[in-house]
């Protein structure tokens, strides 16, 4: 039988189903509150965010260094348009290239957005600076990719339902195979003006390249004048224990992408970030966000960054998460084909005989734990990079009987 608590549940799900488009198949929990690494729903049921809102929330839900400083903002400005100047762009700009290492930020909002902004950077850079004949440049993208949903982004990806109903498709794109540097190298020409690439694919189901493989085609990128531009709006900011997934293997982009957890889970967020040879191709009026680089996302960001840095997230992830994979490997599950991963971005990878990922992202719902499924056979295990051990052993051990199959129809 049913408890009330179950209806009201089901109330607030039939709700957003009856009025929204039915474009995502959460899990069946309605969340109400946050804090730190948890999180409450209607019922009053607490549950570890094992998820982090796809790497948006790696400092967790309401930090109150962040809450504070959103909240001073918007009791003073929250916007202008980029119209006119503001007293936060300025400043937020600066400390993310002093942090990253660039000489200039390009602010936008969502992830998608500053893609977008990076294509347009690097076509116009082609056809301006390298000199490929006006509108032959093509940008390099791996198969697997994800970089948003938006006409042009879809239009190369290697996902089938992102593309279905949607065409006429931007021209423009080749696509190669994740980790085959030699195939990248056959497909560069004189008309390349990018090579697009997350340094670990995480919609495309937590994808970890072989060793070597970012440095080989940095070099190779250089060898061919074309810019290397790093997707690392999941894979950034600590999330899988450098401050930047491509400092694994001591690459320096030509354009480094940045979004989600920049805005610390409470304003998106986004920035293209490059030195002057690429961002001066823009010009007034080439690109723009009525919202990008607005006073309240940029103190925030500016905080978020902050935080980042000064507690250390990178390191902590870098830790925990090598102990967590080498606890998630030595459950010897019958379900599991393997582990893989860096730092908190994990992938655990279900076999095919056993099954989809969705029923052991159920069961560990009904155990307290929130995780989601990707590509099918992904159990993604992304917490907040504020965790700590003890948290990530008592989670374990709710994980350990789920992926072993106690509770799971298969």
């Amino acid at each position: 039988m049913k408890k009330d608590s179950d209806f009201r549940t089901q109330a607030f799900i039939e709700e957003t189903e009856r009025w929204s488009a039915h474009n995502y198949k959460p899990l069946p929990v309605v969340l109400e509150r946050g804090e730190g690494v948890w999180v409450w729903d209607v019922e009053g049921n607490r549950y570890l965010d094992m998820l982090a809102a796809y790497s948006a929330l790696n400092q967790g839900h309401g930090h109150p260094r962040i809450l504070e400083v959103a909240h001073e903002q918007l009791e003073r400005l929250t916007l202008t348009s980029r119209a006119f100047h503001n007293d936060q762009m300025g400043p937020f700009l600066a400390e993310l290239c002093q942090a990253t290492g660039f000489e200039k930020a390009l602010p936008m909002n969502t992830g998608a957005e500053a893609v977008e902004t990076a294509i347009k950077m690097v076509r116009k850079w082609g056809y301006e600076v390298k000199g490929v004949p006006e509108n032959q440049g093509e940008i390099i993208v791996c198969e697997g990719n994800f970089a948003g949903r938006t006409t042009t982004i879809v239009s190369f990806s290697s996902e089938a339902q992102y593309r279905e109903g949607f065409g006429p498709f931007t021209p423009g794109f080749r696509t190669v195979p994740y980790g085959d540097a030699a195939a990248f190298e056959e497909a560069v020409n004189e008309n390349t003006v990018g090579f697009l690439i997350e340094p670990i694919q995480g919609e495309g189901g937590v994808r970890v390249p072989p060793d070597g493989y970012l440095r080989e085609t940095r070099e190779i990128c250089t060898r061919e004048n074309v810019p290397f531009v790093a997707d690392e709006i999941q894979t950034g900011l600590g999330r899988t224990g450098r401050l930047f997934c491509c400092d694994w293997e001591e690459v320096r982009p030509d354009v480094l992408i940045v979004g989600k957890a920049l805005g610390g889970g409470v304003y998106p967020v986004s920035a293209t970030i490059a030195d002057h040879e690429y961002m001066d191709v823009f010009q007034p009026g080439d690109h723009g966000s009525t919202f990008g680089g607005n006073p309240l996302g940029a103190a925030i960001a500016r905080q978020a960054l902050k935080v980042t840095l000064e507690e250390e997230l990178p390191q902590r992830s870098a830790e925990l998460g090598a102990w967590f994979m080498e606890e998630l490997q030595a459950l010897e599950s019958p379900h599991v084909d393997h582990v893989r991963g860096k730092g908190l971005m994990v992938g655990v990878v279900i076999k095919e005989t056993s099954g989809p990922a969705r029923p052991f992202c159920e069961a560990l719902m009904r155990r307290g734990i929130l995780a989601k499924e990707t590509q099918e056979q992904v159990v993604r295990f992304a917490p907040p990079l504020v965790i700590d051990k003890d948290l990530l052993a008592e989670a374990l051990e709710e994980i350990g009987p789920v992926l072993r199959g106690d509770g799971v129809e298969l």
